[in-house]
């Protein structure tokens, strides 16, 4: 049953057997569309048309989610044991401990999905609606029902819809039908019982035109639509990311390595008969301080603060996860058009089929592109701009929309004395359907005899850089609309000659990508010849082209090979972009593509970063991790940059944290054994464990080192393993001399070791961090401003805390003022050897694994 919040988002259930003017009374409203007044209240009364769940109460769970972790839950219920055994001032101080941790982890969290809220108002879906009896452009957001959309090929529909009136309009339902083929739409009535794939009179939110046109009523919004009911399924459905997979990987190393000691050392200390209780806290503490509590709030704020440095380059990240591929792109997939052209094409010339200028072939040109309503593009606004004739007499008859099958838009025109059909499109597309050529002088004759020196010159023209189109017509009837099917015999009118020059600055900026590491790939519908023009004109030496006809014959396993050794692939079908993508990722590539047509869709989806631009059409963006501002491959050079600073300050707080975690876990737990008390409280493990995430909590700050910006950053665990098992073993090496310093020099009591250890543990843990956060010489690259303040701060509260009154509170005491001199010559040494370490660790350790990978 209903609850009263749905019923008044659900206006009508069914609506199919419906006729117009019923759903018009139904909807209250009229084929003249809603006032903006009434549009604001159905808005406010039926909620924005988001499939979203309400986040009215989000920050509560993201607030509560902080201590979902089984570690922290069972360390809070056995703090509470604990009081109920009457040590109450334990049990408070580590779930003060606790919550201001968590804190810090929501604090961070919650103004990193704030930021990153903002950034995608920037690239909002908008659709064209009615409003007050005229066309306005609104945010897809707020459309609400009764609104009657105006739908052209490249929209996504905005809500569950009736057709009202349609033209040739064909969608693509996959996500509802799993059918990958475009599903014909037209207006009409069905019966009742029909099956949502068959309700070819209604169009589903989510949904997007592939060619035509339609006007349809929309009647369900956001969560009532049929896509709000599988809106669940749909978003645990989105594949995970290669660091997304490799942080899940890390996250099940650590959990086996923790439950593993917690184990044995909770079994040691309950054998050297030391409290139970204590040794269950000492134990659970100790799996906290090895786990790497603010990751997830690191990571957040890390991918935030990039997304948010990226905004300023004009680089709108939607998937915070993609800026970590972004960083690891090594190949990107693009068109020409827009990225590596102007995106400004110029009519060149309309050609005879002799190569004759002609000006019939320029208003049969302007016809067709003028009057078309299907789809906006480049190429019609350029033939437009070019005629300078009269005024038109003409008007629209019938219209047959491009499709990328067909590769042609036939547009059927009349006046008072003429009745014209006239087909623009790809040549070959053009020419299979005409059977008869007009020459120079006007005359007929059949194309057979003309088609060799129609396709040589055609070739002559892409070899000179043109994009070329053919052009034909035939008489039509007044009385008979023109129809697919009638789309032969037709008349070859001529060529229409177009140029899109390369950007000034392209070539340079494809100079700066390898420098980057990561090598363009065009991929084209353009014929090869064109293609070859452009790279030649791009300073490409004997570039490799591989066609969309080659690719047809090749296997998956050859193309494969012949993918990644290809510079342009060119005259590519719609579905084999698909299918290079997937070829180049097999190769073992991280692969972005950028793309901003209705038919980039699927190669967006499968790429590992998909890209567009804010001018796309709405299906693109849809698709796409990251939306560019501006169409320019200079921008993408910008935020690969920031996307790899990302990357690598991630990683930084993994590696200081995991081997500084493990460096303190592998002394407390050595110490155990051999000490007759524990070595740390755990109130004292956890606010170690404190005290050394503040200053990593800044890391998303820090400056980036040149070699890591240079070439792509990958995820590797094994790299992880070895940095931490070298690293925390060093600490640890320190950490027992400091336990001898402690018990053979000082003759440390309880107190005084566990003081004196805490104050060497986290200045350590600090300082390392200048160490292990690059791999140059630390004096060589010196941390952000912000960073350095943490660590000074934190250095300080540590120097200070014996001193204070907390010192009762934590079971600390005063140290000697001699310990301070000793402590100083054992961290001195250790950053030394922190350093040693490093360099051979980089030199060696990594080189090697490097190389592994690499093979």
């Amino acid at each position: 049953m209903l609850n009263a919040k749905e019923t008044r988002t659900i206006i009508i259930d069914r609506f199919h057997h419906l006729t117009p003017a019923e759903v018009f009374t139904r909807l209250n409203c009229s084929d003249h569309g809603l006032s903006a007044g009434e549009a604001r209240s159905r808005l406010a009364k039926y909620g924005r048309n988001t499939i979203q769940k309400n986040t009215g109460n989000s920050a509560y769970r993201l607030f509560f989610s902080q201590f979902k972790s089984p570690v922290t839950l069972l360390l809070i219920v056995a703090a509470l044991l604990s009081a109920g055994l009457g040590d109450v001032a334990d049990t408070v101080i580590i779930l003060i401990i606790v919550l201001i941790s968590s804190c810090l982890g929501f604090w961070q969290e919650r103004g990193a999905a704030n930021a990153v809220s903002a950034l995608l108002k920037l690239v909002r879906l908008h659709c064209d609606v009615l409003r007050d009896g005229a066309k306005k452009t609104i945010p897809a957001e707020e459309a609400v029902p009764g609104d009657i959309v105006i739908l052209t090929a490249g929209d996504i529909i905005p809500g569950d819809s009736l057709i009202l009136t349609s033209q040739q309009l064909f969608t693509d339902e996959a996500t509802f039908t799993g059918e990958t083929y475009p599903v014909e739409k037209n207006a009409g009535i069905l019966p009742s019982d029909t099956s949502l794939a068959n309700r070819s009179n209604t169009l589903l939110m989510g949904s997007h035109v592939i060619s035509g046109k339609a006007t349809a009523l929309i009647i369900k919004t956001g969560v009532a639509t049929e896509l709000g009911k599988i809106s669940a399924g749909l978003q645990s459905a989105l594949p995970l990311t290669e660091f997304e997979r490799g942080i899940r990987r890390f996250g099940y190393l650590l959990m086996e390595i923790t439950l593993l000691l917690v184990i044995i050392i909770f079994a040691i200390n309950v054998f050297l008969h030391k409290p139970v209780l204590d040794s269950l806290l000492f134990s659970l503490a100790l799996s906290v301080g090895l786990t790497p509590q603010l990751l997830p709030a690191i990571i957040s704020v890390n991918l935030a603060t990039g997304a948010r440095r990226m905004a300023k380059q004009k680089v709108i990240v939607k998937r915070l996860s993609a800026i970590e591929n972004f960083g690891s792109m090594d190949i990107l997939c693009s068109d020409k058009t827009g990225t590596i052209t102007e995106g400004k094409v110029m009519l060149k010339d309309t050609l005879d089929t002799s190569g004759h200028h002609s000006d019939k072939l320029l208003l049969y040109s302007w016809l067709n592109a003028s009057m078309q309503q299907g789809f906006h593009n480049p190429i019609d606004a350029a033939i437009c701009a070019a005629y300078k004739g009269g005024v038109n007499t003409y008007q629209v008859q019938t219209e047959i929309p491009y499709d990328f099958i067909r590769k042609r838009l036939t547009i059927q025109v009349k006046n008072d004395k003429t009745n014209l059909v006239i087909t623009k499109g790809a040549l070959k597309s053009v020419l299979e359907i005409c059977s008869q050529l007009e020459t120079t002088d006007g005359k007929l004759v059949p194309i057979s005899s003309g088609k060799n020196s129609i396709l040589k010159r055609y070739e002559e023209l892409s070899g000179a850089g043109f994009r070329t189109l053919g052009v034909a017509y035939k008489n039509g009837s007044s009385d008979i609309d023109f129809t697919r099917e009638d789309e032969k015999e037709m008349t070859f009118l001529g060529f229409i000659t177009l140029f899109d020059p390369p950007k000034a600055n392209v070539a340079e900026t494809i100079s700066k990508m390898n420098d980057l590491s990561v090598r363009l790939k065009i991929i084209t519908g353009d014929n090869a010849l064109v293609a070859k023009s452009l790279a030649l004109a791009l300073g490409m030496k004997n570039p490799r082209i591989l066609t969309g006809a080659g690719l047809q014959k090749m296997s998956d396993a050859a193309l494969i090979h012949q993918a990644p050794l290809t510079h342009i692939f060119a005259e590519v079908e719609p579905n084999q972009k698909e299918r290079i993508i997937s070829a180049l990722k097999k190769a073992g590539h991280v692969v972005g593509f950028m793309g901003d047509g209705i038919n980039d869709a699927p190669a967006l989806h499968i790429a590992d970063v998909g890209i567009s631009v804010n001018t796309a059409v709405d299906v693109a963006k849809e698709a796409a991790d990251i939306v560019l501002l501006n169409p320019d491959l200079s921008i993408l050079t910008a935020g690969i940059v920031e996307g790899r600073k990302t990357f690598a300050n991630t990683m930084k707080y993994i590696f200081m944290a995991t081997s500084a975690n493990f460096g303190n876990m592998f002394s407390m737990a050595g110490a155990s054994l051999f000490l007759p008390f524990l070595p740390m409280l755990p109130k004292q493990i956890l606010l170690t464990n404190l005290l050394t995430d503040l200053p990593e909590m800044a890391i998303a700050t820090d400056r980036v080192d040149e070699p890591d910006i240079r070439s792509p950053q990958r995820w590797d665990l094994n790299f992880i393993k070895r940095f931490m098992l070298i690293f925390g073993l060093l600490s640890s090496v320190f950490d027992y001399l400091t336990f001898g310093l402690l018990l053979f020099i000082f003759h440390a009591d309880e107190k005084i070791f566990q003081t004196g250890w805490l104050v060497e543990s986290v200045i350590s843990a600090t300082l390392v961090v200048m160490v292990v956060r690059t791999r140059l010489p630390f004096f060589k690259s010196l941390p952000g401003r912000y960073l350095s303040a943490a660590t000074l701060l934190v250095l300080l509260l540590v120097l200070i805390l014996p001193l204070t009154p907390f010192t009762t509170w934590f079971g600390f005491t005063r140290l000697p003022m001699a310990y301070y001199g000793w402590i100083l010559l054992i961290l001195t040494a250790y950053i030394l050897c922190a350093e040693l370490a490093n360099y051979w660790f980089y030199r060696r350790i990594a080189a090697k694994l490097n190389r592994r990978v690499t093979r």
